[in-house]
Parts: C-alpha cells; sequence; structure tokens
C-alpha cells in the first residue's frame, strides 16, 4: 500500500523538476537561445489538449459507451487538417496586432471596444471553471484512490470539511505554481518560454505513463489484445460498447461532440494561448498538422483495453471507471506503476490548470479590470506594472478557488467528461465571431456582441443551471416541467426538442442564436470607421497593404518620450528602451526625446501596449497622449470599404447557394420519412402476418383437440389421423417461433455458433433431400449442378443447411405448381465457393432486389397474391452469411425467374480458420 507521504514526495518533486525545466528555459529565452522554436515541442505544447479528461475521462466514457470518447479526439484531428488556412490567418493576425487572448481577438477586430473585450473575459471565465474543476477532482480522487484502495475499502464521493478537502490544498498548490510558471513579470509579448518547455515536457510524460499503463494490462495481465477481446462474451454488458450506436443521443451526438472538439482545439483559452500566442513560427504549424493528430492516436490506443480490463474485473460497478487507469495496477500490486500512472495524471491536469489560469488571468487583467482603472485618471501617471502583475495573481487565485467550490458545489454529481463538455459548450460560442471576423468584414461589433450574449445566455439555461438543478442547488421542478411549469421551456427539451441529448440540444440551440445573430444584425448595422479599418486590417492580413498603420489611419502627433514614458508604466523602463531601440536600429533612425513620432511609432507603441494590457485597453492610453488625434480615412481606406459592396454580393450568392443546398437536404429528408413510413407498414404488416400464421395451426390444435375431448366414440384411425395433424400443426407453430427466435439472437450477438470443418456439396445434398417432398408436392422439376469433389470449408453446418433450405422452399413456392422448375449449382473459383440456387417463377422487380433481404419485407405469392411466409426468412439468411464473411445476392433470370446466390470465403491451408468466433473459455 502507498504511504502518503510516498504520494507528497513524488509529486512535489515532479513539479519541481517542472519548475526547474521552465528556469533553464526562461534563462536560455532571456540569452537569446530559444528551446521552444522547435515544431517537435510546440506540437508537445499544443498536446494540454489532453487533460485528466484524457488521462481518466475517456477510459470512463468508454466504458459506458464504448466508442463513444472518440469524437473528443477526431475533431482536433479534422481541425488540424484546417490549420494551415484558418489557424496560420489567426496566428499572423494576432503577431502582427501583438494579440495575447481570445478576448483581445475579438476585441481588437470589432473595433478595440473594451465591451465586448469583458463579456468574452466573462464567458471565458465562467465557462472554464468547470473544466478546471474538472481537474482539482481528478487529482483529489486519484490521490484518495492511491491512499485508501483496497479489495475491501473503495473511495466514496463526499463533501468533507474545506481544511480536510483535498481538493482544496490542490487548488492551493496549483495556484502557487501558476503563479510561479506564469506571471513573475510582465512581458508585452505575453510569451512565456519557460511555462511552454515545461508543458511540452508534461505532455511527454502524461503519454509513456499512460501507455505504461496501458501496456501492462493488455500484455501482461492478459496476453495480448486478441486475448484481451476473446473474453467479451463472457461479459454480455460488453458487446454492446463494440457497436457505435451506443452513444446516448446516436449519431446526432457524435456530430455535436465532433463540432465541439473541432471549436475547442482552437478556442480554449489555453489552447488559443499554446497555438497562438506561444507560437514562435508560424512555419511550425506544416509539422503539427501532423504530428498532433498521430499524438492523439498514441494516447488513445489504450483507453478501450483499460476500459474493458476494468469493466471485467470489476463486474458488480463498484469501481468508478473513470479510476481504472490506477485502480488496474493496484489491484495487482503494482504500486509503483499506480504512482507513476498518477504523476501522469497529475501531468495533465497541472498543465491544463497553470495554461488556463495563465490565459484567463490575462483577460481579466486586460479585458476586464484595467479597461476600468485607467478611467482614473490618477491611475494613468503612475507606474503599474506592479499593479498588473497583482490583478494577474489574484486573478489565479480567485479562478481557482471558485473552481474549487464549484467542485463542492456541483462536480460531484458529475463524470469528468460531462463536466468537461459543458465547458466545451461555452468556449464554442467563440467560434463564430472569430471565424466570421478573420474571413467576413462585414461582421459588425453589434453583431458579434449580439450574439454572443445570446449563446452565453442559451448555454447557461441549457447546462449551467441545470447542473445546479441536477446537484439540489435549484428546484428540480426546473428541470421536469421547466420554469413556471412551462413544458416547452424545459431545458433539457427547449422549445419542444426532444429528439437531442442535453449537450447536442445546447450545442444546437445555442450556436443557432449565436450564429443567427451576429450574421443577421451585422448585415443590418452600419460599422464606424474603426471597426472598418480593423475589419480590413484582419481579413486581408495576407496582403502586403494590409499591415501597414499609416495606409488607413493618420494619426495625431505626440512626443517620443512621452511615449515611452508611457509604455515603461506598465512593461517597465529596461523592456520599453529595448523595445524603442530595437524599432530605431530596424528603421535606420535615431530616436530622440524631443522629437515629434509619426505615425509608424505611435501603431508599434500601441501594439507593445496591447500586449501588456489589451487592445482595446492601449488604445485609450495612447489617445491620452497623442494630441489632436483625427482618424481621417485614406484614399486606399476609402476604397477598401468600397469594395465592400462586391463582398455582399458575393454574400448574396452563397446564400443563394445555401438555399440550394438546403432545398436538397430538405428533399432527402422528405425521402428519408417516406422510408420510414414503409418501415412501419411493413412492420404492421409483419405483425398481421405472424399472428395470422400463429392463429392458423393453434385453431387447427385446438379445433381437433377439442373433437378428440368430447368425442370418445371416434375411432382409432380418425384418432391417429387427429393426432397426427396436431403433431404437424405443432412443428409449424415451433418453425415460425424458432425463425422469430432466431433472429433476435443474430441481432442481439447472442446466438451460439459451432463451425466445424464440413463439405459443401454434402451440406447442399442433405438439404435437397429434406426439401423433395415439396418438390413432390408441387410437382416441380429439379435440376442439379454438383462437383463430383468434395468441397472442404469451415463453417456452422446447420445454419448454413438453414440458409440453402430457406432459399429452395422460397424458389419452390414461387414457381409456378405442375410446371415449375428449380436449377441448384455449386462453382468455385481461387477465393470463394458459391451456392446458386435459381427459379422460373414470376421473378422480382428490380426496385425489391435490395429490399428483399431486410425483415418484414414480403413479396406476394403468384397464386393467392397474398405474401407467403414471415418476410424473416431471407433476413436470417443474409445475417448468417454475413457472419461467415460471405455475402448473398439475387439477381434475375433471362426469360423470367430469380436467382439467389451466396458466395464463402474458402477456408486456410490448414482448414481450421473460419468466422471470428472467440473461444469459449472460463472467466478471469
Amino acid at each position: 500500500m502507498l504511504q502518503q507521504w510516498h504520494i507528497l514526495l513524488a509529486s512535489i518533486s515532479y513539479l519541481g523538476l517542472l519548475f526547474g525545466i521552465a528556469r533553464f528555459a526562461d534563462k536560455r529565452a532571456d540569452a537569446g537561445r530559444s528551446v521552444i522554436s522547435n515544431p517537435y515541442i510546440y506540437t508537445l505544447s499544443i498536446a494540454v489538449y489532453c487533460t485528466a479528461w484524457t488521462f481518466y475521462g475517456s477510459v470512463g466514457r468508454a466504458a459506458s459507451t464504448g466508442a463513444g470518447f472518440l469524437p473528443i479526439y477526431l475533431g482536433p484531428t479534422l481541425m488540424a487538417a484546417l490549420w494551415w488556412l484558418v489557424l496560420r490567418k489567426i496566428i499572423r493576425i494576432s503577431k502582427i496586432n501583438r494579440i495575447t487572448s481570445i478576448a483581445d481577438f475579438i476585441a481588437s477586430r470589432y473595433g478595440k471596444n473594451t465591451r465586448i473585450g469583458g463579456l468574452v473575459t466573462l464567458i471565458a471565465v465562467v465557462g472554464i471553471m468547470p473544466y478546471i474543476s474538472l481537474q482539482l477532482k481528478a487529482v483529489s480522487t486519484s490521490f484518495q484512490v492511491l491512499v485508501h484502495f483496497s479489495t475491501a475499502q473503495i473511495p466514496t464521493p463526499g463533501s468533507p470539511a474545506v481544511w480536510l478537502d483535498t481538493a482544496f490544498y490542490v487548488s492551493l498548490i496549483m495556484a502557487i505554481f501558476s503563479i510561479l510558471f506564469g506571471t513573475r513579470h510582465i512581458d508585452a509579448t505575453e510569451r512565456h518560454e519557460g511555462m511552454v518547455a515545461a508543458i511540452a515536457f508534461e505532455s511527454l510524460v502524461k503519454l509513456l505513463t499512460f501507455s505504461a499503463v496501458g501496456i501492462y494490462v493488455t500484455f501482461f495481465m492478459f496476453s495480448g489484445p486478441a486475448d484481451l477481446f476473446s473474453w467479451i462474451p463472457q461479459y454480455p454488458k460488453l458487446g454492446p460498447l463494440l457497436q457505435l450506436d451506443t452513444l446516448p443521443g446516436g449519431y446526432a451526438n457524435w456530430l455535436s461532440l465532433t463540432f465541439l472538439s473541432m471549436m475547442a482545439i482552437l478556442f480554449l483559452p489555453r489552447q488559443f494561448q499554446v497555438l497562438v500566442v506561444e507560437n514562435v513560427d508560424e512555419r511550425h504549424l506544416k509539422k503539427a498538422m501532423w504530428l498532433f493528430p498521430l499524438y492523439l492516436l498514441l494516447i488513445n490506443i489504450f483507453v478501450v483495453p483499460i476500459a474493458f480490463a476494468g469493466l471485467m474485473l470489476f463486474p458488480e460497478g463498484d469501481i468508478d471507471p473513470d479510476t481504472f487507469v490506477l485502480t488496474l495496477p493496484l489491484i495487482e500490486g503494482q504500486n509503483l506503476l499506480a504512482l507513476f500512472a498518477f504523476l501522469g495524471g497529475l501531468s495533465a491536469a497541472t498543465g491544463m490548470v497553470i495554461v488556463a489560469t495563465v490565459a484567463l488571468s490575462t483577460m481579466v487583467c486586460n479585458d476586464l479590470v484595467m479597461p476600468i482603472l485607467l478611467r482614473i485618471e490618477k491611475l494613468r501617471q503612475r507606474d503599474l506594472s506592479g499593479v498588473l502583475l497583482a490583478i494577474r495573481r489574484g486573478s489565479i487565485i480567485a479562478i481557482l478557488f471558485l473552481s474549487y467550490f464549484y467542485v463542492r458545489l456541483i462536480g460531484e454529481s458529475y463524470a469528468l467528461v460531462s463536466i468537461g463538455l459543458v465547458s466545451f459548450t461555452a468556449v464554442a460560442q467563440f467560434a463564430p465571431p472569430i471565424l466570421f471576423g478573420a474571413f467576413w468584414k462585414g461582421a459588425s461589433r453589434r453583431g458579434a456582441m449580439s450574439g454572443l450574449l445570446a449563446g452565453f445566455l442559451v448555454w447557461t439555461y441549457t447546462l449551467l443551471l441545470p447542473a445546479f438543478a441536477s446537484s439540489g442547488w435549484l428546484a428540480e421542478s426546473f428541470l421536469t416541467h421547466g420554469p413556471w411549469g412551462i413544458d416547452w421551456l424545459r431545458p433539457s427539451q427547449l422549445f419542444g426538442l426532444i429528439f437531442f441529448d442535453p449537450v447536442t440540444q445546447a450545442v444546437f440551440w445555442s450556436m443557432f442564436a449565436n450564429i443567427g445573430l451576429l450574421v443577421g444584425v451585422s448585415l443590418h448595422s452600419r460599422q464606424d470607421s474603426i471597426e472598418r479599418v480593423q475589419a480590413t486590417l484582419f481579413v486581408d492580413i495576407f496582403k502586403k497593404d494590409a499591415i501597414s498603420g499609416d495606409a488607413y489611419l493618420q494619426r495625431g502627433t505626440a512626443m517620443v518620450s512621452d511615449l515611452q514614458s508611457l509604455v515603461a508604466r506598465f512593461i517597465g523602463l529596461t523592456r520599453t528602451l529595448k523595445a524603442f531601440n530595437g524599432y530605431a536600429r530596424t528603421r535606420g533612425i535615431e530616436l530622440l526625446d524631443d522629437v515629434h513620432a509619426d505615425a509608424n511609432l505611435i501603431e508599434f507603441s500601441e501594439r507593445l501596449l496591447s500586449g501588456a494590457i489589451g487592445a482595446a485597453s492601449a488604445r485609450i492610453m495612447v489617445s491620452s497622449v497623442v494630441h489632436g488625434e483625427a482618424e481621417a480615412m485614406s484614399m486606399d481606406g476609402v476604397m477598401r470599404i468600397l469594395d465592400e459592396t462586391s463582398q455582399v454580393i458575393e454574400y448574396s450568392q452563397r446564400l443563394e447557394i445555401k438555399s440550394r443546398e438546403l432545398e436538397a437536404a430538405t428533399k432527402e429528408l422528405q425521402d428519408a420519412n417516406e422510408r420510414l413510413k414503409e418501415l412501419d407498414r411493413l412492420k404492421d404488416e409483419f405483425v398481421s402476418t405472424v399472428s395470422h400464421e400463429l392463429r392458423t395451426p393453434l385453431t387447427s390444435i385446438r379445433a381437433f383437440s377439442e373433437i378428440l375431448l368430447t368425442t370418445p366414440s371416434i375411432s382409432n384411425d380418425e384418432q391417429k389421423r387427429f393426432l397426427g395433424i396436431i403433431v404437424k400443426e405443432t412443428e409449424r407453430l415451433t418453425r415460425l417461433i424458432n425463425r422469430i427466435l432466431d433472429l433476435a439472437k443474430i441481432e442481439a450477438n447472442q446466438i451460439e455458433w459451432n463451425p466445424e470443418k464440413v463439405d459443401l456439396r454434402a451440406v447442399v445434398d442433405e438439404a435437397l433431400q429434406s426439401t423433395s417432398q415439396l418438390f413432390l408436392e408441387r410437382n416441380v422439376h429439379l435440376d442439379t449442378t454438383l462437383p463430383h469433389w468434395p468441397v472442404p470449408m469451415v463453417v456452422d453446418r446447420d445454419r448454413i443447411m438453414q440458409v440453402v433450405i430457406n432459399l429452395l422452399s422460397n424458389a419452390v413456392h414461387f414457381c409456378p405448381r405442375n410446371n415449375g422448375q428449380v436449377t441448384v449449382r455449386i462453382y468455385e473459383n481461387r477465393d470463394a465457393v458459391s451456392v446458386e440456387v435459381a427459379d422460373n417463377g414470376p421473378g422480382i422487380p428490380q426496385e425489391e432486389m435490395e429490399r428483399i433481404f431486410e425483415k418484414f419485407h414480403q413479396l406476394k405469392n403468384i397464386e393467392d397474391g397474398k405474401p407467403k411466409g414471415t418476410g424473416l426468412g431471407l433476413a436470417i439468411s443474409k445475417r448468417i452469411i454475413e457472419f461467415h464473411r460471405g455475402r448473398i445476392w439475387v439477381a434475375g433470370r433471362p426469360g423470367g425467374g430469380a436467382i439467389f446466390t451466396f458466395s464463402l470465403p474458402r477456408p486456410t491451408n490448414d482448414l481450421q480458420s473460419g468466422p471470428d468466433i472467440p473461444p469459449r473459455t472460463a472467466a478471469p
């Protein structure tokens, strides 16, 4: 058993190692020898995306939904393919404009407005708190598991006093390390090379530790993946997890989670920090585009094996699947491996918390607090670098402890993944204003504000408030009946939308409101001059003249000394002088204190301040020292604004294209609806047919039984005849019920298969003998073309015979009586053996050939025009053949009739391999 001091010593030592790496990287950066100017380090820093959610929660989600954990990683993989188009543009915009956060990006794009920056910051803080609380919960829970786990004592959720709560001390330690890593000084670029180096190292650690647990579980607890998965048939609960439709909410949930993760990889504050703010060279994206998806693949390879192993070893469900990464090594006595895994989980959590809190504290300082403080005239004249640091450090402490109280209030009611999805939906609200703003000049501040506010309110109503209600902090009736008892306002079924799960519904309505208002309000509102300038700068960032400040804006005048003094108050005199001297060297000029600064130097000063206090606040401060400031548009700027008319026309054309696409989608939906109606009709027809088929033998059995019971004087011959009829009808009834049960078992994966080496020719011959009486009764002629040599196969003999008998019976019933002809033949090629049954019946219409193998689907008999049988025989046959890795099909016959053929792959040379049927073994 691991002792508490062992775990604490390992944890503190590990965090100390991280701090040492960060210090080393910072010193190298100060010396001009950056260690993070490397595409591999850049890629590993992006892997901060893989948090405790990945390390613990993915296993928990796989244990409950099978492949349901995949969308969270499919989204970033898909988005990585678009990075050179989308992310490179965002990086270029941010570098040129000294943008340091998502709030700064949005505020700068929409006229350097402080209000929209403050709104974005508020959404980010409230939205990310659940995600940070997830990390605190994960570290706290994993610590408790290591300290208290045994086969007799499992940690259980609870809310101890704050001073006894592990999560409280985890929050405190993470606050300290976040301050040490991210707020030791104010930098005009807001880059933290030491933090990035530490995060990259952590990404390696969590990959190695998770892989170590996966390798141990897969290859030491079991004898490899094949052995592990061979146990699955012994655990009925595991079978459904191998299917792709087990995710709650179905494929709509897959799509919504994939969309959320595509947005999260770009717009989570921590991802924006490492992808954009900390980027050294945009060319690193070329390697990151394929290295990062590779990282995601590697860290997820063992998720399913660990989840399935945990479900097998803890079948009673008394162990939280989120802790399988720790409990599996512990139950095997591998305490050091469990401690190693704990450090990996600690890496995953601390990396996220450090970067997220640093990013959020920058936003709180620059876009929420500073715009307020700078309205105080006295503060404008003071050195505020110390104030900036204090605000950021205080913000980190406040954010972490708010997240801690979120854990205490709500966190215990949700699994790790569920908490994470709440935050993913929140940050998805940033996608429309950023993406529209980067590619569409017409996006306006009013539109972005309206969309953000509406999306955030919908998110709060559909996800955040239900979390409080589920934890008992709001009335339960809010969830079950809606506010004031209005059912159509229920958060989980807003406006009567009952087809989606809560997360998918929140995504749908919030994106609908956000995008709808952004586009709608932008089209019906006018931008002011600074909005138009910023729109052009952002959208045309790759055009040479788009980055020239004086091409658009002619400023007033300011003294060089005033600008230096202003910038020094926020980033310090040393850094200011270094930046201004660098500017002078690159321009080949000398900056004298008593001369007027030109527009380029004013713009350079504003960009320096933007890195420290945000674009909106920087604009306010520069305006305070620029005298006679006038924002007159140049001719080039006017021409660019006029050019937006063509943009509107182009947008109208795109709307027309989208309208046509919508019409096509509507047509597809109508076709799907008609298909559903047809399936419903077939189901009713099937029920009617089965009822009739069941009633007929039951009626005969009852009638003849009553005759035998009430007529004792009946002769022995009559008694025997009646009993014979009863037996025959009973057999008929049994066959019908068996067929229904067979299909149900096959679809539920509960049927027993018995593969063996057989002669396929003999199986077909036996089927012909079994149905010979049918041919005689209907006077149907039979032709056979069977090989004179054995046809060895490894199949389930009874099931293949069932298929052949079904095809022969169908052929006989659909042939004309007294004039029918059925042909049976076996033919072979190098890879497969095929069995063909042809008849001279009425044939099958072309449109029915695909549907004939669907359950319930029946063709009418040639004689009475009514469906014959139950419509299950071919459906069962198709599933039997597909299980044997073969295929079955039907084709028309020249001159009329149908040809049914099934093909089976040949066995290997030793004739011992067949379908993938797991061996029957005892449970572990």
